[in-house]
């Protein structure tokens, strides 16, 4: 139990201390110069320590800069991309702010000006980031604090359910066929057959440059999506795709096989790259899109476009051309069906506008048979 007694200090005043024992065994003591806030503090680490939730006050004197060097290097189960990206998120935005400040001692209200604070523009002393960085920013303070919580360096932690900015969805790029065409005709084309295997196979950029021509059967028009490429700090490196679902068999249109057999003539080798760089190299994104796609983009009329609008134009394809939502999802590699509903779903006119006739004619059939 926690123990308090009354102490007398050189200059006569009365202090109270509150001697206790922490879930080591080790014993610690606080110091109040009232009676009631002594009785208090005692009673509040009796109820921790029955609910099991007793933490020693000294851990919580760790900065957040002590906090993140310890528990980060522990951290597992991220995509290199994903833990370079995190990484770079909390010594960018948060370290700036919090780093000497103590676990303890971060206050909600501060958290709350700071997230403003990142949420609002430059011109203003924000950093001007996008709602959708904000909240991967605070996603990973929150994952921080979360483990100081279990650990039992904090009794609470003052991120859960904070306020974020609301990311507000914007309008998907879809090219229509003849725009697919214009583009194949104006980009470099030795990546005319890039532009068409992504605007109808619905591959994602890194799937695209690290495909092989083993993986590619032009007689059978299948294309195994297994490998994706990834840019971490200037390191390139071949790994699965992001998800299970997102390995994955499609099949394309002849004609983009066509394209593809054009290339595959100066490919002796299963393990060549596809699409590769003209040192016979991985492509760099950030070199591709600068030397290559930009130029194309605005030759076609087509600015501003991004690569990842292809995959948008493919899914758009497919459902123009009939696919079902199981049909799109596999095709794409997305999780589930529920995710192609919530992002395509509005490309699905025709089953509305069936809908609606259905509920007519069995409104009209009903009414058809009252009598009189």
């Amino acid at each position: 139990m926690a123990s308090i007694r009354r102490k007398q200090l050189v200059d006569g005043t009365t202090t109270y201390l509150v001697r206790f024992r922490v879930v080591d065994g080790t014993e610690r003591s606080k110091q109040f110069r009232r009676k009631r806030d002594a009785d208090a503090y005692a009673n509040l680490i009796e109820v921790d320590r029955a609910a099991g939730s007793a933490v020693d006050p000294r851990l919580g004197r760790t900065t957040v800069s002590q906090w993140w060097d310890e528990w980060w290097p522990t951290v597992t189960n991220l995509r290199r991309t994903t833990y370079a990206r995190d990484e770079q998120y909390f010594r960018s935005h948060v370290l700036p702010t919090y780093a000497n400040v103590s676990l303890a001692r971060i206050d909600r209200t501060d958290l709350r000006r700071w997230v403003q604070k990142l949420s609002a523009a430059k011109a203003d002393g924000g950093s001007g980031l996008a709602p959708a960085t904000v909240q991967k920013v605070v996603q990973v303070f929150n994952k921080c604090l979360r483990a100081a919580l279990e650990d039992r360096r904090i009794t609470s932690n003052p991120l859960d359910h904070l306020p974020l900015p609301k990311i507000e969805r914007k309008e998907m790029r879809f090219l229509t066929v003849d725009e697919v065409w214009t583009l194949a005709d104006n980009i470099d084309q030795r990546y005319r057959a890039f532009v068409l295997v992504a605007s109808y196979g619905g591959l994602r950029l890194g799937e695209l440059l690290a495909l092989r021509w083993g993986r590619v059967n032009l007689l059978s028009r299948q294309v195994d999506v297994v490998e994706t490429l990834t840019d971490v700090n200037g390191h390139l490196a071949v790994g699965p795709p992001k998800t299970r679902a997102a390995v994955r068999q499609i099949t394309l249109p002849r004609f983009v096989c066509d394209e593809l057999a054009i290339l595959a003539v100066d490919r002796p080798s299963s393990d060549d790259l596809v699409f590769r760089s003209p040192d016979g190299y991985f492509v760099r994104a950030g070199l591709f899109r600068q030397r290559i796609w930009h130029d194309a983009v605005k030759k076609s009329g087509l600015d501003p476009l991004r690569i990842h609008d292809l995959r948008h134009t493919a899914i758009s394809l497919w459902i123009a051309a009939g696919a079902n939502h199981k049909q799109v999802a596999v095709r794409a590699g997305h999780t589930s069906v529920s995710v192609v509903l919530d992002r395509y779903g509005h490309l699905y006119p025709k089953h509305d506008d069936e809908l609606i006739d259905n509920l007519q004619q069995r409104a009209t059939a009903s009414r058809q048979q009252l009598p009189g």
